[in-house]
């Protein structure tokens, strides 16, 4: 009888614990992407507006999330490998993507625009005119985009890939190119940051951004879906954007 009864006390204190059944999930991220996803200076740890947002969906669905630093032209193929499970990361929803992986409901839309060194003249007309180098994050939806239009317009400037957002702004500051086209948000994070530089112009269509995961994984899919509509339905989702999207 004593024997049982343990049993039946070690069981309520670990079968029933909600610890002891949590799944972890890696989530994909480019490190190089403020506000949605970087790297902390100071504490050395995953940061941004998807990051936080995944925590509290995590904390909210019963799920454990880790967070995957990870060269972005190279984190489809990650989460095809099943290096990773999602990609919460800044992701723009694209049919070509579609092919490859599913995605999420959209939870925010930002658009494409074009940087430029506070003191230049060049108009969004005269980049695309123009015989100048244009920087590009490699492996984005805008790049990809940018690319075909060139293709089919035959635009004159010459496209230079990077590996991130912020190098692409360093190369503008330091005159190897004349311009960058970037998602609206890393552009004003520079700006917020004091770069030497301005936003000049749109181009294309607004991007939705999705959650990026495998195809057939409906239970993940499931839980990322009813979290994000929880988290809008918080007054944490008003927080997250006064704290990273509203500089």
């Amino acid at each position: 009888m004593k024997k049982l009864l343990a049993l039946a006390l070690l069981c309520l204190t670990f079968c029933a614990s909600p610890a002891f059944a949590q799944k972890t999930y890696i989530n994909g991220i480019d490190p190089n992407y403020p506000p949605f996803a970087y790297i902390d200076e100071k504490t050395g740890q995953p940061a941004g507006f998807d990051v936080d947002s995944m925590n509290w969906i995590a904390s909210k669905m019963g799920f454990k999330v880790e967070h995957k630093p990870m060269a972005w032209d190279g984190i489809i193929p990650s989460l095809l490998a099943k290096q990773i499970d999602m990609i919460d990361s800044g992701m723009s929803i694209t049919d070509k993507r579609r092919e490859q992986v599913d995605f999420s409901e959209p939870y925010w839309q930002v658009s494409r625009v074009f940087l430029t060194r506070s003191d230049s003249k060049l108009t969004p007309e005269k980049i695309l005119s123009t015989k100048l180098k244009l920087g590009v994050q490699r492996g984005t939806s805008e790049a990809e985009a940018i690319r075909t239009e060139q293709k089919e317009k035959g635009y004159p400037f010459e496209l230079r890939n990077y590996d991130s957002c912020p190098l692409a702004v360093e190369d503008l500051l330091n005159g190897r190119i004349e311009a960058a086209l970037m998602d609206s948000l890393p552009a004003n994070d520079a700006i917020s940051k004091g770069r030497d530089v301005k936003i000049v112009g749109t181009h294309g269509i607004p991007d939705d951004f999705g959650v990026a995961i495998r195809k057939g994984d409906a239970e993940l899919m499931k839980l990322v879906n009813e979290g994000y509509k929880l988290l809008k339905a918080d007054p944490y989702w008003k927080e997250l954007q006064a704290k990273y999207l509203s500089k």
